[in-house]
Formats: C-alpha cells, structure tokens, sequence
C-alpha cells in the first residue's frame, strides 16, 4: 500500500501515471506490501483466466518475487506506476519501496520494471533487457 499522497494523471511515460501530492524527501518509504490489502495470486489462476481479466492482470500485476508461484496485485494506485530507466523510486526489495531522491510536488512516481522482470519486459513495444 502506497504511504505517501498521491493523485493520478495523464502520464508523459505512458496512460496514467501516480504523482506525488507533496514533496518525498529522499529515502522516504513510500510503498509496503501489505497482505491485508495487496493480493498475492496464485499462478495457476492466473494463467486460467483470459479475456480482459487476464489483460488487466498482466498490465497492473507483477511475478511475486519471494515466490513465483505469485504474481502481485497491488489494491491501490501503486499499480499506475510506470516504468522509468532512470526512476525516483527503489523497488529493489520485493516488500517495500523508497524514494531514491527527493521528489517534487506534481512529479510522478516511477520505478524499474527491471526488478520485477529477470529476462526484461515489454514496454511501448520496445523490448527492455
């Protein structure tokens, strides 16, 4: 779940984007898994589910990183944040994220699919090592 006020936009990176609402000063933890909230989907229901269902999921949801046997549904906005090669954000650990710069009013939050993702992932039709 998402600690810090955010708001979504039009994103310049991609669809919507999360934007910080006040200044995040660097090393501020701005998002924790938290297992009340944020689902943990098991695979095998994953990979049975098609259609839009399956779409939204492989859009908003990532490899559980501790198991991967899970994917990752975050329950609030955090799902927004877009792919940057240079992000403001740390999501180097599976359970918590952090600002890795202070980030401005109005600046949207982003992170590096990278972590998520051991051969790369697909972004904007580009393939990203």
């Amino acid at each position: 779940m998402l600690l810090v006020d955010v708001y979504l936009d039009k994103s310049p990176i991609q669809g919507i984007g999360v934007f910080a609402k006040h200044r995040i000063p660097k090393g501020t933890l701005i998002w924790k898994l938290d297992p009340r909230f944020d689902r943990r989907i098991p695979v095998d229901t994953y990979e049975g589910e098609s259609g839009p269902v399956k779409s939204y999921l492989d859009r908003y949801s990532y490899p559980d990183r501790r198991d991967p046997n899970y994917i990752v549904f975050e329950a609030d906005d955090a799902r927004y944040m877009n792919h940057a090669d240079e992000p403001n954000c740390d999501v180097s650990s599976p359970e918590e994220t952090y600002a890795l710069r202070d980030i401005a009013p109005g600046e949207e939050l982003t992170c590096d699919y990278n972590h998520f993702f051991d051969s790369g992932f697909d972004f904007l039709g580009d393939r990203h090592p």
